[in-house]
């Protein structure tokens, strides 16, 4: 008759002494020394038949159990009377007490490395990449044409305009032709691209003292229309100065078209 044996590995003596405390369901801290010694040397036996070799520190163990089994088994050392008192001469030592400790020990140790085991494992399954340039990816912002810029600053500028035409003689000059605002973008365009200060024109520079006032509306109204067509940017180097225009629409502008102005 052919007996098989399947035996466990284990890292060490106490890892086999805990698994043994634990499959018998023992309190650690009452460990019966009788069962757990047969049940350990089984396993030794056990490893002998299938010409495993046994490590020192197993034996060392088992010499171990044998030897606190032996010193649980011999009789209590006699009564020593001493002045109506009497007491054991080892009165309580328990001889599993430092195997006891060395397995809370170990099997603190034990948990803590499971512990960090199943932290290996968590985080191999994150992968982390190195962070990239997005900015290619960010969309692109149009500069906005009136920053800076603020309704109540045209209107000033208007109004200023209009102070500097009432203090000059006032007469009516009856005339036939009359300027369209087509012809006033027209000729501030070209004003600005001829300009030699890199396409900036000041807004004073186009008013005159015979102009007139509506052709002053007709002036302001034509920068409008090219402000709102991006052929120029307005702004201020200070705070209540003259209006800069600044040309944009390039050599060969070409925005303005037929149904778009016709006043």
């Amino acid at each position: 008759m052919t007996v098989l044996y399947k035996l466990e590995t284990f890292e060490g003596p106490l890892d086999l002494l805990l698994h043994l405390i634990d499959k018998a369901e023992i309190d650690i801290q009452d460990i019966p020394v009788s069962e757990i010694t047969e049940q350990y040397m089984e396993y030794l036996r056990g490893m002998q038949e299938l010409e495993l070799d046994i490590t020192s520190e197993f034996l060392v163990m088992a010499a171990t159990l044998l030897s606190i089994k032996s010193k649980i088994l011999l009789p209590k050392p006699p009564v020593i009377e001493f002045d109506d008192f009497e007491y054991y001469e080892d009165d309580g030592f328990d001889p599993r007490a430092e195997l006891v400790q060395r397995l809370i020990e170990y099997r603190k140790i034990k948990s803590i490395a499971i512990q960090l085991l199943d932290m290996e494992s968590e985080r191999s399954l994150i992968f982390t990449k190195e962070p990239e340039d997005l900015a290619p990816f960010v969309p692109t912002q149009i500069d906005n044409t009136l920053k800076g810029l603020h309704t109540a600053d045209l209107i000033a500028a208007f109004r200023k305009a209009l102070s500097k035409a009432a203090k000059r003689t006032s007469y009516q000059r009856i005339t036939r032709d009359e300027i369209s605002v087509k012809d006033r973008i027209r000729d501030v365009s070209d004003a600005l691209r001829r300009s030699g200060k890199g396409g900036k024109m000041r807004f004073s520079a186009l008013l005159h003292d015979e102009m007139a006032r509506h052709e002053i509306v007709v002036t302001f109204l034509a920068i409008l229309e090219l402000m709102k067509m991006k052929a120029i940017w307005c702004y201020q180097e200070k705070l209540f100065d003259d209006i800069v225009m600044e040309w944009r629409g390039g050599e060969h502008f070409n925005g303005l078209q037929e149904s778009e102005v016709d006043y």
